[in-house]
């Protein structure tokens, strides 16, 4: 290599010495923090003042560093700029958690007001409900009433009458020979009747009371008594009234409702009484 081509690559390095950008570790360090800021989608947002901060030091601490002031100044121009760099990423973070905990919070609102509704739905769905047994149990209440008022009217036709043990039809002694239990034919007409109340009021039952006169013994007045009964509780059977629904008592002559002294009375004392019971069933208790 001769002389004049070592004096152009000398010439050729030098040039390119003199035309190399000056650097700055510290500027490059703070340039990359504030582009790393200003790649953060909340930093025009929450952290403007301070990107802007840091892009103007880095602009000083660049131009300063061109116009080859002291390192000093360039430094502390990074330093400026780093430090609202890192300010402006501080507010990101604070913003971004705000953001965080407003998103919660919605969040939880939303399920609150959910639970809410469905509150208010079951509340509704319950009120409902109530409401619906409650028609139904009026509903059933007047249709009961109604069954009560009918089969009164019922027994009322029968001539049966309201007492203190409940409804009670007496049946006289014309439906028997004086001092046999047979039915006389006439007995027929009413039985098909009570047969046909009982018939369309399953839950009702029945007490059939035999009762007789003084006239007589005790143990023969008894036994007479209940023969009557049976004869009519079995009249009612050979209808179709299931004989579980059927009591029959002989009272004998113990239950008397007028005077033994007197035929008038006596023939009063000689009958037979069909106690009915409720709708359940059940017999009133007398007093």
């Amino acid at each position: 290599m001769n002389n004049t081509v070592r004096i152009v690559i000398a010439t050729l390095l030098l040039a390119g010495c003199a035309t190399a950008p000056p650097r700055s570790t510290a500027l490059d360090d703070a340039r990359a923090e504030t582009d790393a800021l200003a790649l953060n989608p909340l930093a025009q947002q929450a952290a403007a003042d301070d990107l802007k901060n840091a892009r103007n030091f880095l602009q000083q601490g660049q131009t300063a560093l061109e116009q080859k002031e002291p390192m000093t100044v360039v430094e502390h121009d990074a330093y400026l700029a780093s430090r609202s760099a890192q300010a402006g990423a501080a507010r990101v973070e604070e913003a971004q958690a705000k953001a965080q905990i407003t998103a919660a919070q919605g969040e939880r609102e939303a399920i609150l007001l959910h639970t809410r509704e469905r509150e208010t739905d079951i509340a509704k769905a319950e009120a409902n409900s109530a409401t619906v047994q409650a028609d139904a149990a009026k509903a059933q209440a007047d249709s009961a009433r109604a069954q009560l008022a009918q089969t009164q009217q019922q027994l009322a036709d029968l001539q049966a009458k309201k007492t203190d043990r409940g409804m009670v039809l007496t049946l006289g002694d014309v439906l028997f020979d004086t001092g046999q239990a047979n039915l006389k034919p006439g007995a027929t007409s009413i039985l098909d009747r009570v047969a046909t109340f009982m018939n369309g009021s399953p839950q009702t039952n029945v007490r059939i009371e035999g009762n007789t006169d003084s006239t007589g013994s005790a143990s023969l007045n008894e036994v007479l008594s209940q023969q009557r009964a049976q004869a009519a509780a079995q009249a009612l059977i050979t209808r179709g009234v299931p004989a579980s629904r059927i009591t029959a008592v002989g009272e004998g002559s113990a239950l008397p409702v007028a005077t033994n002294a007197t035929a008038a009375g006596r023939q009063q004392n000689r009958r037979v009484e069909i106690v009915f019971s409720d709708a359940t069933g059940q017999f009133a208790t007398a007093n």
